[in-house]
């Protein structure tokens, strides 16, 4: 199978999985526009009811199994009603060192809303600009004169991607290094999605030139940029842009199956440690490390642009749609998707995979990642999205009162999303089941390529 009908095979898997929850006006309801951010409501500080707290356990427990994962962190919280964190497996393969909630994981797409945190910030500062050209920072560089800052970040630049060309390099020989130049050229070799600002197409070589145009912009590195602007502001004292390619600190181990290095498709039983990974190989478009806590309040900053004024407020939720045949209720902001009322990412990087989702309003929030990365950055979607569906129907503590959360899709919805996208089942799974024809627009389009 040819890497892009590999990849939109897995996007069509994703979209049939939830496709029978929309209707109507549902599928329309409050997600077509920017809105504007309310301050997240203060998290009640009660435990959960075993119930609920089991209801979230086994959906991710599953989701292991499906996935082929050793460990798991979790987090949710639901201020109206509690919240729930959880290191869930073992840190390696039948190993016996239990996963703790407190261990750093490599993040992967999830650097993306910080990479443009870090734009729209500069752009409040008056350091640049949206509309700014790609060539007023990269002189030399040829064939991105009508490139602009704002449409990198935006995924509206046309530019094309590397990742189904090189994806079997970073799994399989995750210790190669890269010059972000190297990266850049790969996606410019690929044809153009359509001219600049046409519509919404996914590219990671994108964010690599935006880093590059960002940096000589500022005379900044990025780990300085990320520091200044992102993670002291917030307090994200565990985050970082790393120089090594091992994980110092987190015994954590993240697995991937090995990729055919002509199509792309996964050998599947053919599981590699890509826990050391060199970091020139992710950098601005998925490079950064972090932990549950510091991406909880991450992700509600994101979401409310809580770092943000004026303008600059303002366009970090002015979003495109993401395609003629996706539902209205998926739209990508800058740097960020926007499902139904939950803003967020996704992300896959050699060993694992990640997923952040947080409703402005309500201050509902979900962190997940998984330590095996085979079945994608749509696999660790789906699972946020089944663990948003349950939690935004808990029961409110005493003296709070619920809040009405309209997702566009049901837990059971998701969860067959993530039984269609699992790659490589384990054995005695049964076959994935055969999607059933869409009655209507797709609903989680975002279906980055592999090793996103």
């Amino acid at each position: 199978m040819p890497r892009r009908e590999g990849r939109n095979r897995r996007f069509a898997l994703l979209a049939a999985g939830v496709a029978t929850v929309l209707t109507g006006s549902l599928a329309l309801a409050g997600c077509t526009g920017p809105g504007t951010a309310a301050p997240v409501p203060s998290q009640a500080s009660v435990t959960l009811p075993s119930g609920e707290a089991n209801a979230l356990k086994t959906a991710v427990t599953d989701a292991m199994k499906l996935a082929g994962a050793s460990g798991a962190i979790v987090g949710v919280w639901a201020p109206w009603a509690g919240s729930y964190t959880a290191g869930l497996g073992t840190t390696t393969t039948n190993g016996k060192d239990p996963v703790t909630p407190d261990l750093a994981w490599r993040i992967g797409s999830v650097t993306k809303p910080m990479t443009c945190t870090v734009l729209l910030s500069l752009v409040q500062k008056g350091e640049v600009s949206l509309d700014d050209s790609v060539s007023k920072y990269l002189p030399r560089l040829v064939g991105v004169d009508d490139l602009k800052l704002g449409q990198l970040c935006q995924n509206t630049s046309g530019l094309g991607d590397y990742s189904a060309a090189l994806a079997p390099q970073f799994v399989d020989n995750p210790l190669r290094t890269y010059v972000p130049l190297e990266l850049v050229s790969n996606g410019m070799g690929e044809p153009r999605a359509g001219t600049p600002g046409q519509l919404w197409s996914y590219s990671n070589a994108g964010f690599i030139l935006l880093g590059m145009a960002l940096q000589a912009a500022t005379g900044k590195d990025w780990a300085t940029l990320y520091r200044d602007e992102v993670f002291n502001p917030l307090g994200m004292s565990s985050s970082s842009l790393p120089s090594s390619a091992s994980l110092q600190g987190s015994g954590l181990h993240g697995y991937a199956t090995s990729l055919d290095t002509v199509t792309g498709a996964p050998q599947c039983g053919t599981v590699v440690d890509d826990t050391d990974l060199a970091p020139s190989a992710t950098w601005t478009a998925k490079g950064v490390v972090s932990t549950l806590g510091d991406l909880k309040t991450f992700a509600q900053s994101f979401a409310t642009a809580s770092l943000l004024q004026g303008d600059a407020k303002k366009v970090a939720w002015k979003t495109v749609p993401l395609g003629a045949n996706v539902a209205a209720w998926q739209r990508y902001g800058m740097g960020g998707i926007q499902l139904g009322p939950m803003r967020g990412h996704d992300g896959a990087v050699p060993g694992f995979i990640t997923a952040i989702l947080s409703d402005p309003q309500s201050g509902l929030t979900v962190v997940v990642m998984l330590n095996n990365s085979t079945s994608g950055a749509a696999y660790a979607q789906s699972l946020a999205m089944e663990l948003s569906a349950i939690a935004a129907a808990f029961k409110p503590a005493d003296g709070r009162k619920a809040p009405t959360i309209s997702l566009p899709w049901k837990a059971d919805d998701a969860k067959a999303a993530l039984d269609q996208l699992a790659v490589c089942r384990p054995a005695g799974a049964p076959p994935a089941p055969t999607p059933a024809p869409a009655t209507s627009p797709a609903p989680a389009a975002y279906s980055p390529a592999p090793a996103n």
